[in-house]
């Protein structure tokens, strides 16, 4: 008689455990699924948190990249002026010829074209119309 309750206790205590788990399983689920939805959830929002804190550093970043050039360019016309200034008091009217003179023995068959009173230069049209080769029909 033993045995046969042995068996039956077990029997019935593994349907019962069966029972719990098919319960709690129903149970379980659902509140298992919201829990995992809110986490979720939270993940997105501290990824989205993340994202905007990566573009608002991203932009700060260019904004300083930005005034750090404009201070270089300002700082580059502002020596450039500087030197333009310098270059431009040191020269005299005498240096300027020396260097024209300069210029011009150092040139090998160049053309120089010298203003006029109206302040245009002669142009070559009588040089380009020799080499022309004349046709009857421009006479």
């Amino acid at each position: 008689m033993k045995s046969n309750f042995n068996g039956l206790f077990a029997g019935s205590f593994t349907a019962w455990v069966l029972i719990a788990v098919v319960f709690g399983g129903l149970y379980g689920c659902p509140r298992y699924r919201v829990y995992q939805q809110r986490m979720e959830g939270e993940a997105e929002l501290q990824r989205a948190t993340a994202n905007r804190q990566i573009k608002t550093l991203e932009a700060k970043a260019e904004k300083e990249s930005a005034l750090f050039k404009g201070e270089a360019e300002v700082i580059r016309a502002t020596k450039a002026a500087e030197a333009t200034n310098i270059i431009k008091s040191s020269l005299s009217e005498e240096y300027l010829r020396y260097l024209w003179i300069q210029g011009l023995s150092n040139g090998k068959n160049e053309v120089i074209y010298l203003p006029t009173e109206a302040g245009l230069p002669i142009l070559e049209a009588n040089r380009t119309r020799a080499r022309a080769p004349r046709s009857e029909a421009a006479e």
